[in-house]
């Protein structure tokens, strides 16, 4: 029982320990994987958070962030997304994206607003953007987003 205990507190030491390392507590994690996609004509620069730790900590503690930037969050599975804006600061666009890219739905959400902002069906992936950005390049639900991340092998 007592060994169970202790391995218990292990790993959640070396959870916590592998978790600090994304970014130390109340700062960005800004060294993340990138990749290009695209909507339409427009390129997207993206982090992608595909760790469960990563995608907790997602745009938390930015400042600001380059128009042409956002971050995709990666989730193994499709699944109804739910998302907030708990330590964020900047106003931000969710796009729910299904497995071939295609927007299921938009969401804007507010700074530091904890309501839940969800997928109206299951996603894989969840692209998060500058408030504005999809609205001003006139992209909605049902649009197709470009990318490596959206390309399945046959």
């Amino acid at each position: 029982m007592r060994r169970a205990a202790l391995l218990t507190v292990g790993c959640t030491v070396l959870a916590a320990a592998a978790q600090a390392q994304l970014a130390p507590a109340g700062q960005p994690q800004m060294n993340l994987p990138r990749t290009t996609l695209m909507a339409g004509m427009y390129r997207i620069d993206a982090q992608v958070a595909s760790t469960n730790a990563q995608r907790q900590i997602g745009l938390m503690h930015r400042q600001e962030m380059p128009q042409h930037e956002g971050m995709l969050f990666v989730f193994e599975q499709p699944a109804v997304q739910c998302f907030w804006m708990k330590n964020t600061l900047i106003p931000l666009t969710a796009a729910f994206v299904t497995d071939d890219g295609t927007i299921a739905n938009l969401a804007d959400m507010k700074p530091l607003d904890e309501t839940s902002h969800c997928s109206t069906k299951p996603v894989r992936y969840v692209l998060e953007m500058n408030q504005g950005w999809f609205d001003a390049k006139h992209i909605k639900a049902g649009h197709k987003l470009g990318g490596e991340a959206f390309r399945r092998a046959p």
